[in-house]
């Protein structure tokens, strides 16, 4: 790999790790890309598609003219190991806020969550977290959340493909699902609570495909401060 190389177009599958943000991850690659390769100040890069600081998982850098593929690649379907916690919220909806409204969940069986999770196959209404970076009236939701200022989101349509690999060691449930762009899993797993009529919140999430770019092929090598990109 060579800098005219990174420049005509290079696509990176990284592992995001807990508590950064994608814009971190990115920031961090970038970084090294210009010192050993002496790249220009402007040099293009970007992801294509967000994580969450408690998401980890498949994250696609795009580098120079590959990053006029982020919206096709941004536009695939997705895939993401999930684990959920019910009887319990937050409200983030997921573990960056404290546990909340705690409720018995004694009575609740194995079967009844099963048909909750099948619900929500299929298209469905959904409305994103306030804690997201969907921005309003140019400010993230999120900004204006942790500042006190009340949010109103708005519902969207999204699909759910399919939801398998279920397993149930309650209070925790955990299953992979695949879904479209733009649905975000902190609210199914919320509305899964809903559902079942003691809440929920989202535990651990890791993004497992996007399109035919599987985890598998991701690294993380990349945060090692000894790291050094093969230059054959």
């Amino acid at each position: 790999m060579t800098a005219e190389d990174l420049q005509e177009g290079h696509l990176f599958l990284l592992d995001k790790p807990l508590d950064w943000t994608s814009f971190q991850a990115v920031n961090k690659m970038k970084y090294k890309l210009k010192r050993e390769f002496d790249l220009p100040k402007k040099f293009k890069i970007g992801h294509a598609g967000t994580l969450d600081p408690r998401a980890t998982g498949l994250l696609i850098v795009c580098c120079g003219k590959f990053t006029k593929k982020i919206p096709q690649i941004q536009d695939a379907p997705k895939e993401y190991w999930t684990e959920i916690k019910i009887g319990v919220q937050t409200e983030s909806y997921d573990t960056e806020k404290p546990e909340i409204l705690h409720q018995d969940i004694s009575q609740i069986t194995g079967a009844q969550v099963r048909t909750a999770l099948e619900k929500f196959i299929g298209e469905i209404d959904q409305t994103p977290p306030v804690f997201s970076a969907i921005k309003i009236d140019g400010k993230r939701a999120y900004d204006l959340a942790r500042a006190g200022t009340e949010v109103e989101m708005k519902s969207r349509k999204t699909t759910i493909f399919y939801i398998t690999d279920v397993k149930i060691d309650f209070p925790l449930v955990s299953f992979t699902v695949g879904c479209s762009k733009g649905t975000y899993i902190r609210s199914l797993a919320h509305d899964i609570g809903q559902e079942l009529g003691v809440g929920a919140y989202l535990t651990q999430l890791r993004r497992t495909k996007i399109g035919d770019y599987k985890i598998e092929n991701a690294t993380s090598d990349f945060l090692d401060n000894d790291f050094k990109f093969d230059h054959d």
